[in-house]
């Protein structure tokens, strides 16, 4: 008892040295910068502060290839995530560093115990490393999800006008927050520049077949060719798609039901076997009382 009391004495004296060393600042100073910062979204945990001025350091000396780190700064800035590529990959590395330790005193204290807190820092590793790519794929869900009703409005607004800039301002403020943000992007890209370039970038933000389709739409138009069909055929088809995601969240809501049924007869027999149960044994120390 007194070797882990003294372990964990020394543990944490090296890490206040190592804090010091490497300039780390105080949680309260990280946690006013992050809370100055308009850009910062969302709520930010005092641990994740605190990691976060350890991955700050850490991603001075990352090096992360030209290639791979300009499509990893083309995903965060898609996602949202307003750090560095090498800010990134030091996250996902310190916050399993800081998990993985943990087995070393496991080692000694419980062995068995020390695997499986690797494998837990090594998929909490993996998961930072895919949070941006999550947060990608959950936004392109939500604006596919929106896309039918826009491209409806755009085949109705054809008929009278051929303006699209007009018809993204138009929409903005019926749109969600996700497609809003990008149309409102795409509308100063398109006052700034050329329509067709911002329609394209567009199109590589968002990444998705559906808006690829809506996009060469758009181009069609700024190019004079004559698009009511084709947008009359996309709105069928965008129709079907919807009627599909509606289907498709209609049949996970009875498996849902039913799970809840499951557990709520459970619940219905355990208080019929603990009264069972009581009854048995209050019988059988009558018994023998």
């Amino acid at each position: 008892m007194l070797q882990i009391i003294a372990g964990i004495l020394v543990g944490v004296g090296m890490m206040y040295i190592l804090l010091d060393v490497f300039r780390i600042p105080y949680l309260k100073t990280s946690k006013a910068v992050k809370t100055v910062s308009k850009k910062q979204r969302e709520k930010t945990s005092s641990v994740d502060v605190w990691l976060g001025g350890i991955a700050n350091s850490l991603a001075k000396i990352i090096r992360i290839n030209e290639y791979k780190r300009a499509e990893l700064l083309n995903d965060l800035r898609t996602a949202r995530i307003d750090i560095t590529p090498e800010q990134y990959k030091s996250n996902a590395i310190v916050k399993a560093a800081v998990l993985g330790v943990f087995a070393i005193p496991m080692l000694f204290i419980f062995p068995l115990l020390s695997p499986v807190i690797l494998i837990t820092a090594l998929v909490v590793y993996n998961s930072e490393n895919k949070k941006a790519g999550k947060k990608i794929k959950e936004k392109r869900h939500i604006i596919e999800y929106e896309l039918p009703r826009f491209v409806s409005t755009v085949e109705k607004t054809l008929k009278h006008s051929r303006d699209v800039l007009y018809m993204l301002e138009s929409y903005i403020p019926n749109a969600g927050e996700e497609f809003s943000e990008e149309l409102s992007i795409t509308v100063a890209d398109m006052r700034s520049s050329n329509y067709e370039a911002a329609i394209t970038r567009l199109e590589g933000r968002i990444g998705s077949p559906m808006m690829s389709d809506v996009c060469r739409g758009l181009i069609g138009i700024l190019r004079g060719d004559e698009m009511a069909l084709y947008w009359s055929t996309l709105s069928l088809k965008f129709a079907d798609v919807h009627r599909q995601h509606l289907k498709q969240r209609a049949q996970k809501i009875p498996k849902k039901v039913k799970r809840l049924s499951v557990v709520l007869l459970a619940c219905f027999m355990l208080v019929y076997v603990v009264v069972i149960m009581y009854q048995i044994i209050d019988s059988l120390g009558m018994l023998f009382g």
